[in-house]
């Protein structure tokens, strides 16, 4: 049989809440991204919006 590491409560405490911390860093990044895209989105159509109504009709 293999010796196997204890841990402390501490320490297994801690390694958990830094494992969640870093999933709550990347979802909080996840949700950042999906505001941006949703925002480059927005300004893309506004963009197209713009360039239909400048373009003179009936040439």
């Amino acid at each position: 049989m293999t010796d196997t590491p204890k841990l402390s409560v501490q320490k297994a405490l801690e390694k958990l809440r830094s494992a969640d911390a870093e999933k709550s860093k990347k979802a909080r990044r996840t949700e950042e991204m999906d505001a941006l895209d949703d925002e480059i989105k927005r300004l893309r159509a506004q963009r197209l919006r713009l360039d239909q109504h400048r373009r003179p009709s009936g040439s």
